[in-house]
């Protein structure tokens, strides 16, 4: 435990030192809210609080992306060969991955919470303690997702078109960038297996204080899982040289860190009631704005 917590510390140093960490992981998440929040809401409490809650997500999810072409740098340049002479155990190395991720992380959550509680008068807090797992789950079960694909990919080129990918998938599927809502019918329950709704629904549903209990409990367990299957998969595929490739069996595995949400998903399309959930929430906020748009009465 004392190794992964000074190798922790080392990766938070790192990131410090970085400008490019600070634009990406502070400047734009705060760029994103008030671009959200200033052309979405009109002026809507309610729609401030779902307009933070997807922001939010787009800020947990950003560690697939940075912890991916963190590592993946690091094996190319030889750093990981050079930690494995301390020796460095992989679980070492990738828990401190993780760990410092989500403490780098935790800052611009707060902000952001802040800013729309005083800056744009949201009206309450939401369920914080809700918030607060969900961020905590979710920012390490993304963090492992980006940890998987480093794992499985042998050149940075490759991992970068890899993350793109995924990455829109998360984007515009999961709710977070348009309301699920807004979708066709059949293109709602296809989004029921993307990880990435289970985080959005959920921050934006505790965010808006509409979320249940039923919602919340399952977003927290399938991010759990998620989390748990991504981590120990992460650690059987990890490489340490550059010169070692990752095998073709690697991609299979890979896509096995899927697995809980496709069980959730077929769950929740078999029920049917996150949908209808999600699609309530939608028009009672819809119905909130209308009470703001000039000429209503």
């Amino acid at each position: 435990m004392s190794t992964t917590w000074t190798l922790t510390k080392m990766r938070m140093r790192l990131a410090m030192r970085n400008r490019a960490f600070f634009f990406f992981s502070f400047f734009m998440p705060l760029l994103f809210l008030f671009g959200g929040v200033g052309f979405f809401t009109k002026g809507s409490a309610g729609w401030t609080a779902y307009v933070l809650g997807a922001i939010l997500t787009l800020t947990v999810i950003g560690s697939f992306w940075g912890l991916s072409v963190q590592l993946v740098t690091f094996r190319e340049h030889g750093v990981l060969r050079r930690f494995r002479l301390a020796p460095v155990k992989a679980s070492d190395m990738l828990s401190s991955s993780i760990i410092s991720s989500y403490f780098l992380t935790l800052p611009i959550m707060v902000i952001e919470i802040v800013v729309c509680r005083y800056a744009f008068h949201m009206r309450s807090w939401g369920n914080l303690w809700a918030i607060f797992v969900l961020v905590t789950l979710g920012s390490a079960a993304f963090s492992a997702f980006g940890l998987i694909i480093a794992s499985v990919t042998n050149t940075m080129q490759e991992t970068q078109m890899i993350n793109n990918l995924i990455w829109m998938g998360f984007l515009f599927l999961s709710g977070a960038t348009i309301p699920l809502a807004l979708f066709p019918g059949w293109l709602q329950r296809v989004a029921l297996f993307i990880p990435a709704t289970y985080l959005a629904t959920g921050l934006e549903s505790s965010a808006t204080n509409m979320a249940s209990l039923r919602e919340l409990v399952t977003d927290i367990v399938a991010l759990a899982l998620g989390l748990w299957v991504a981590y120990e998969i992460s650690r059987q595929l990890f490489r340490w040289e550059p010169e070692a490739k990752a095998p073709r069996r690697a991609k299979v595995w890979a896509v096995a860190a899927l697995v809980p949400f496709i069980i959730f998903g077929v769950w929740e399309n078999y029920t049917g009631v996150r949908l209808k959930q999600i699609n309530r929430n939608y028009h009672a906020l819809s119905s909130q704005m209308a009470g703001f748009l000039p000429g209503h009465k």
